[in-house]
């Protein structure tokens, strides 16, 4: 049950960033997302060794919905000024590199073991909150930069 929560959190909060009601603040559809993303991390550490495959699906899930959040991101850039690009590919280029080390913890939690299950799966609980955190950071800086 808490899967199929995640999974529907992951796809409001995506549908959410694709089609933001411009009449909400910027720091409320933060706020939104933060509240989203603490249920998902509250959610991931309450599993255990026999739940490694719905763990790994769930934090497959996160990954996705991050890159298809980067790639919408990347798209309002696309359109911004060339200041403001020069600016920000630095910044999402450490968001894809943090993206690509969640992975790396991915392919660590499918080969874990019940002996290795809790540091393997803090691990990839840290990365995925790195990640997160620099994605609201760079979501933040790109709604102060290009204004709707």
């Amino acid at each position: 049950m808490k899967h199929k929560a995640l999974i529907l959190t992951s796809l409001a909060a995506a549908a959410f960033v694709v089609g933001c009601d411009k009449q909400s603040t910027t720091s409320q559809e933060i706020d939104k997302v933060e509240a989203k993303t603490e249920k998902a991390a509250q959610d991931m550490k309450d599993y255990t060794y026999a739940q490694k495959a719905e763990y790994t699906a769930t934090m497959e899930t996160n990954l996705a919905e991050i890159n298809r959040d980067l790639d919408a991101l990347q798209m309002k850039i696309d359109k911004a000024s060339d200041d403001v690009k020069a600016e920000a590919q630095p910044k999402l280029q450490a968001l894809r590199q943090k993206a690509a080390e969640l992975n790396k913890h991915l392919d660590g939690v499918k080969n874990s073991t019940e002996a290795t299950w809790e540091s393997v799966k803090a691990g990839a609980k840290q990365a995925y909150g790195e990640l997160k955190d620099g994605f609201n950071q760079a979501r933040q800086w790109v709604s102060d930069k290009i204004k709707p």
